[in-house]
């Protein structure tokens, strides 16, 4: 037991470095407050918070705005499962505002011996930090007092947050005129975590794991691969909902959006702190920027990586190899300009594939590049099939190390690629599970 402890203590430990410091939004709607899950949720943010991590919390109001709607016997009204927000209904929104910002910082203000809150002192934070304005008439319905986002106190949040506070935002915003708006909460935490540029965006949702059309679960996403997704029928409205404003965030620039079922235990917490995670990941990738390589990229991957090949970090290629291999690469590039490249070599009998000629134009490196398209090969080793990748390099091998890949042997490289391994140059070979 205690070495398992140790084990999986060692495993996060890389996660608690790479997060701290970093500032995350946590959005939920008011059914996950309905279920009594709230106490657990505040358990999990503040071991967020204790880890150093920046913490916004958006909430959303639905259940309770519909509870409050029930007792004054008034029937909701929606158009496109917009909530028509007419006086009743804004009450109601206040109300239950109010109600739950209540549950919401009595459940932060735990501090009793031998609980996960125990010592944690937590101020919360709320505020009219939401600027809004009305959705108007839209096709002939007046949605009243619907609004939507038009500005985050991004200028009085940073403060709070950097005094170890953290931040509560409503589904609801004020006006100049000094009224008051019903939005949504998706609005709101999308509208946040671009405004204070946030790392991660993470919905926790009443809906189940995102699958496809076959059933399978959908772990990973693209902000591209979402708008293809969305043109299928399975989904219910609720996760199409939650996933175009993933997209939305990543298309943005935030680097991870992530929606995760709150029905499990902790699967926030599993989501972040583990490998493969409980819920479905939107990241941001450009298709037009970066693709598999055409025929007609051989004339400009070759005058990337010839002064790589001259100082003799990369084995020389010819033009006539190049262009055998060109299905293999990919290639990164901006305004019909290739500056990175890399190419994918299968061994599907270990279910291996290498990845080579990894290459970012220098006028370029350090802003991330060569990292996007680590991720976009083994994106494509995976949908090959590969559980495994690996590299073999002279003078980069600290880089993927950096990346999850280890230290490994000639010996367990696959036979066809140890048959033509050059002990001459001495390459060191790394490889990484995915």
């Amino acid at each position: 037991m205690e070495e398992e402890f140790v084990k999986w203590l060692r495993s996060v430990a890389p996660y608690i470095h790479a997060f701290r410091g970093q500032t995350f939004v946590v959005a939920f709607p008011g059914e996950l407050v309905k279920a009594g899950m709230l106490p657990v949720l505040a358990h999990d943010i503040s071991l967020l918070h204790a880890l150093g991590i920046k913490v916004v919390i958006v909430h959303g109001s639905r259940p309770q705005v519909e509870e409050q709607l029930d007792l004054r016997h008034v029937k909701s009204r929606y158009y496109n499962g917009t909530r028509i927000t007419d006086p009743e209904a804004l009450e109601c929104a206040k109300e239950a505002a109010g109600e739950l910002r209540m549950d919401i910082e009595a459940a932060f203000s735990q501090g009793l011996p031998n609980t996960p809150m125990a010592h944690a002192e937590i101020r919360l934070i709320s505020g009219n930090f939401v600027t809004a304005t009305p959705l108007g008439i839209l096709d002939g319905i007046d949605l009243q007092w619907t609004g939507k986002v038009r500005k985050i106190a991004y200028d009085s949040i940073h403060p709070i947050l950097a005094s170890g506070d953290l931040v509560l935002l409503s589904p609801l915003g004020y006006s100049p005129t000094g009224e008051a708006f019903n939005v949504r909460m998706e609005d709101v935490a999308v509208s946040a975590t671009l405004a204070l540029h946030a790392h991660k965006l993470i919905f926790l949702t009443e809906t189940p794991l995102v699958r496809d059309v076959k059933g399978d679960e959908i772990r990973e996403l693209t902000s591209h691969q979402v708008e293809t997704l969305l043109k299928t029928a399975h989904l219910s409205q609720e996760a199409m909902s939650y996933l175009r404003y993933a997209a939305k965030a990543c298309i943005g620039g935030t680097p991870r959006t992530h929606i995760v079922p709150y029905a499990t235990d902790g699967s926030m917490l599993l989501e972040l702190f583990t490998h493969d995670g409980v819920g479905t990941m939107v990241t941001y990738e450009n298709v037009e920027s970066l693709r598999e390589a055409t025929i007609g990229d051989v004339g400009a991957i070759l005058k990337l990586i010839e002064p790589y090949e001259a100082n003799g970090t990369l084995v020389k290629r010819g033009r006539e190899l190049l262009e055998r291999e060109i299905e293999y690469f990919s290639v990164i590039e901006h305004d019909g300009v290739i500056f990175g490249c890399a190419a994918l070599y299968p061994f599907p009998a270990e279910k291996m594939a290498e990845m080579a000629c990894l290459i970012v134009d220098p006028d370029v490196q350090g802003e991330g590049d060569g990292e996007r398209i680590l991720n976009h090969m083994e994106d494509r080793a995976r949908a090959l099939g590969f559980d495994r990748l690996f590299i073999l390099t002279t003078q980069t091998a600290h880089w993927f190390l950096r990346r999850g890949f280890v230290y490994a042997s000639v010996e367990e490289l696959p036979k066809d690629r140890q048959r033509i391994y050059n002990w001459q140059r001495k390459s060191q070979v790394l490889i990484k599970k995915l």
